[in-house]
């Protein structure tokens, strides 16, 4: 049956989000936040630094975080006026908790966005180097924000097709690398591709413990917006089947597109001929023959960045509604067009990523910007997920009787909790190992103080508005 449209917005009502997005957008929604553009820029550094351990490393990033996302499964099923984890952290953990949840994760995807536009400009550069870097960085923002004013479907069919370039890239690349372990294949260097170069030089911890957990610290990036399903839990048609079945597929997913290509490279190149600052995806596909190879997979670095802007778009703006909705974001942004799209907050959030631009234009050298950036992001993002959990243990003790009779119970339950909390001090205590994500732990504090301060203005706007009444 056909969603009804949306009822038109007469005074004092509520606006709606509709339910748009089918099985196909949901799954592949999921596919795209579990592969991150770190994957694809990123893994070189990560196998310099961990070796042929870097497999165990994404395992074990992946399997965590596997639990935090049914964890939020089973919150978001429980009570269906749970539009996102802002509704029920507010509801278990107290406004307070929704408030810096629901900022937070805006602020996440603001930062992440301005990274992905960043980075969309360079690789542009690669097909048209003359041009100045702030064109294309506001060229994207434009682009994205007139498809997601359309409909919400188009935002899901956006996704499904960045989602399908990634899916298919590597997909190509594992093929491309079974194949030349198949038939033994000689690199120019005289190296043989063979499953033994995961092992046969120095073992697959060559590095040692540090090296190993050095590798924690860059492959948690690329894990940032595997939670993304959560926040189209509002637009998804019969979440009680399509969100199950997008959340339970992230360990296939991780073992697939994490995993088999991380294999299909060492098995490939030797682990210490992995270059740092180059992409191994690019490296493995030259070896094969393919000249083409640097231009296809920098227009997947690109489509993938796009995909993950694309992602913030829409997240940060259903943010921006929700927070609208509990009275802790000005009302203007509660506003849905006739497409049922919160077109304000899209605006708004828009305009935020034009620092992006504004950035390339200030400052010529991004790299090390580039770096702290994402650093600052992804330790917010796991402030996101500690939050998740947090409210699954709420909801565990409040609501015992819910639990019970769920259809979707997070397996392990309390117990995985506290070992998923345990992890991410573990993660954090890496970050301050390193001297360039340490000064961006330094910054995290100050966000949460900035929030605080906030949060004590919109009590006291929210007084002022009860005495009114």
């Amino acid at each position: 049956m056909k969603d009804a449209p949306l009822a038109p917005q007469a005074d004092g009502d509520e606006p709606e989000l509709k339910r748009s997005l089918s099985n196909r957008h949901i799954q592949l929604i999921a596919i795209g936040g579990a592969i991150g553009t770190g994957l694809f820029m990123g893994s070189g550094k990560t196998i310099s630094l961990a070796g042929p351990s870097i497999i165990f490393v994404y395992m074990i990033i992946g399997f965590m975080l596997f639990f935090v996302m049914r964890a939020m499964g089973e919150l978001l099923l429980s009570n269906l006026n749970y539009k996102s984890f802002i509704d029920f952290s507010t509801d278990l953990l107290g406004p307070m908790a929704g408030y810096f949840t629901g900022w937070t994760y805006w602020f996440c995807w603001i930062v992440t966005g301005i990274a992905d536009v960043i980075a969309i400009s360079g690789y542009t550069q690669f097909w048209f180097p003359d041009i100045p870097l702030w064109m294309p960085a506001i060229g994207c923002v434009a682009v994205l924000l007139s498809l997601n004013l359309l409909t919400v479907k188009m935002f899901g069919e956006l996704e499904f097709w960045f989602a399908m370039i990634k899916i298919i890239a590597i997909c190509g690349l594992v093929c491309t690398g079974l194949y030349m372990v198949v038939t033994s294949f000689q690199s120019p260097t005289g190296n043989t591709a063979s499953l033994t170069n995961l092992w046969n030089d120095g073992g697959m911890f060559p590095h040692g413990l540090m090296g190993f957990f050095a590798g924690f610290q860059i492959a948690v990036f690329a894990f940032v917006g595997i939670e993304l399903v959560g926040t189209t839990a509002a637009e998804t048609k019969n979440p009680e089947r399509n969100l199950p079945r997008a959340i339970n597929s992230i360990p296939l997913r991780i073992i697939m597109f994490y995993v088999f290509a991380l294999i299909a490279i060492l098995a490939v190149t030797p682990w210490r001929d992995v270059v740092a600052n180059k992409s191994p995806f690019v490296e493995l596909f030259m070896l094969a023959g393919l000249p083409a190879a640097a231009a296809i997979i920098n227009f997947v670095v690109l489509t993938s960045a796009a995909s993950s802007a694309n992602s913030g778009v829409f997240s940060t703006s259903r943010m921006l509604f929700g927070l609208a909705v509990e009275g802790d974001a000005p009302r203007k942004f509660m506003h849905l067009s006739k497409q049922a799209v919160p077109s304000n907050g899209l605006i708004f959030s828009c305009i935020c990523l034009l620092a992006g631009a504004l950035v390339i234009y200030l400052v010529p050298n991004l790299m090390e910007a580039f770096t702290l950036i994402t650093t600052v992001s992804a330790t917010l993002f796991m402030f996101v997920w500690t939050m998740i959990l947090l409210s699954y243990l709420a909801y565990r003790k409040k609501s015992a009787h819910l639990h019970r009779a769920s259809n979707y119970k997070m397996p392990g339950g309390k117990v995985m909790v506290w070992v998923c909390l345990g992890f991410f001090v573990f993660i954090l205590a890496l970050l301050a190992l390193e001297n360039d994500t340490r000064q961006a732990l330094y910054m995290v504090p100050v966000w949460f103080a900035v929030l605080g301060l906030a949060y004590r203005s919109v009590l006291r706007n929210k007084s002022r508005v009860k005495q009114a009444e």
